[in-house]
């Protein structure tokens, strides 16, 4: 079965109150759907990067986040995860100082995960920083996950 890496964007759509902008409501309907309809066709997993994030702002949001999360298996940010990561910052294949950027695609890598979810596009998810970073990754010996939305997978 392939793997997938939810980053936490993907929660925040996911229990979010539907928004009254049209292209952010797009998404959240997207990701209820992969959540509903393709998810258990994916081993998931997640970090504790993401359940430190998700667990941040409103309390009321944060628990239902937190609670979809339940069902999904942890994987462990361990110094492999912490060095690939620092090497994107170094490399500025992620901008400084989004090193939780930096640690999703890191976990996602080392614990060789086929997909990685997000709706970050500006960081994660962009169509110019990820050829650039699949082959620094790779000329590590390490194989680059796909990197897509809910609406791509």
């Amino acid at each position: 079965m392939e793997s997938v890496y939810i980053e936490s964007s993907v929660l925040s759509y996911l229990v979010s109150r539907t928004s009254r902008d049209i292209v952010v409501a797009a998404r959240q309907q997207l990701t209820r759907d992969w959540w509903t309809e393709s998810r258990m066709g994916f081993e998931c997993f997640i970090s504790q990067v993401v359940l430190d994030e998700i667990a941040e702002g409103n309390p009321e949001m944060a628990a239902r986040r937190v609670e979809e999360a339940r069902a999904l298996m942890l994987l462990a940010v361990d110094p492999a995860c912490i060095e690939l990561a620092g090497r994107y910052l170094d490399q500025s294949l992620v901008p400084p100082g989004e090193v939780l950027d930096a640690l999703h695609i890191a976990v996602a890598v080392i614990w060789n995960v086929d997909y990685l979810l997000t709706w970050n596009c500006k960081h994660i998810a962009n169509a110019r920083a990820v050829p650039q970073l699949r082959k620094f990754t790779e000329s590590l010996g390490y194989e680059f996950p796909h990197i897509c939305t809910p609406e791509g997978l």
